[in-house]
């Protein structure tokens, strides 16, 4: 068998293909512990989100979203657009959905925009968690060995200066950064992790705090715990899958140096 793009691997794990399909992709599999690892990764993801976010079992997916999340029928996509198309998609579901869900329960408009303001920040930054952190081939899109490049670019699409704080001390590295697309325009996520490779992750994001939410706060977002703050007309948070003590502790480590600047 020719090797099975993302799409089919997708279908697979979905358990989409045919009893032949099924066959032909588990024999392939067996001689590319690669590819197994990837599976078991979008495995540990999927499970991830669905404890983060589930949708109510009475509702149905919307067709439109059916409707972009397959294929052009004329010419396949190339692999790795497939696999950007996925991400996106997903990441659209998880926080589309979520809120989706969440307003069913809620029938007070007031309430639902209070609370809004007070849970966007950690739930987004726990999804962003949930979607990056498990990647092992490109978790970041600039790595620390190029932290002075890292820096400048998230600085000037981020509007000011961006400084990573140092975790050094607590045992943490940083990894890299990337850019994500948020509410007010860009949002940083920065990416450490340990000698063990536990990895947190530290999302910036520009905004003005909410008068309700001053000083440290907690979050715990199905299986991540959030602290998060605002500082100097920003919000952090902080994500990892950690006991809330230690995660704690790093918190407050970020949030001193991010302080003094």
């Amino acid at each position: 068998m020719t090797e099975p793009n993302a799409e089919t691997l997708q279908a697979y794990l979905d358990g989409e293909l045919t009893q032949r399909q099924t066959e032909e992709v588990e024999a392939w599999l067996e001689t590319h512990p690669d590819a197994v690892r990837r599976l078991d990764q979008w495995r540990e993801q999927d499970d991830a989100l669905r404890e983060l976010w589930p949708l109510p079992e009475q509702e149905a997916m919307p067709s439109r979203l059916l409707a972009a999340a397959r294929p052009p029928s004329r010419r396949p996509a190339p692999a790795w657009l497939s696999q950007a198309m996925a991400a996106g998609l997903v990441f659209a579901l998880g926080l589309g959905g979520g809120w989706y869900g969440r307003q069913a329960y809620q029938p007070e408009p007031s309430a639902q925009a209070a609370n809004y303001a007070a849970d966007s920040l950690p739930r987004r930054a726990a999804m962003a968690h949930v979607v990056y952190s498990p990647d092992i081939q490109r978790p970041v899109e600039i790595g620390a060995d190029q932290e002075a490049q890292m820096v400048a670019w998230l600085s000037r699409r981020m509007r000011s200066p961006i400084t990573p704080p140092q975790l050094a001390p607590a045992g943490y590295e940083l990894i890299g950064g990337r850019l994500l697309p948020g509410e007010q325009g860009p949002v940083a996520q920065l990416m450490y992790h340990d000698a063990a490779g536990q990895r947190v992750t530290l999302y910036v994001a520009n905004g003005a705090r909410p008068q309700s939410e001053k000083g440290f706060h907690f979050a715990s977002q199905g299986p991540v715990n959030v602290y998060y703050w605002w500082e100097h007309g920003r919000g952090y948070a902080l994500s990892a899958g950690m006991p809330r003590d230690k995660l704690a502790a790093l918190a407050a480590l970020a949030q001193r140096q991010l302080a003094a600047d």
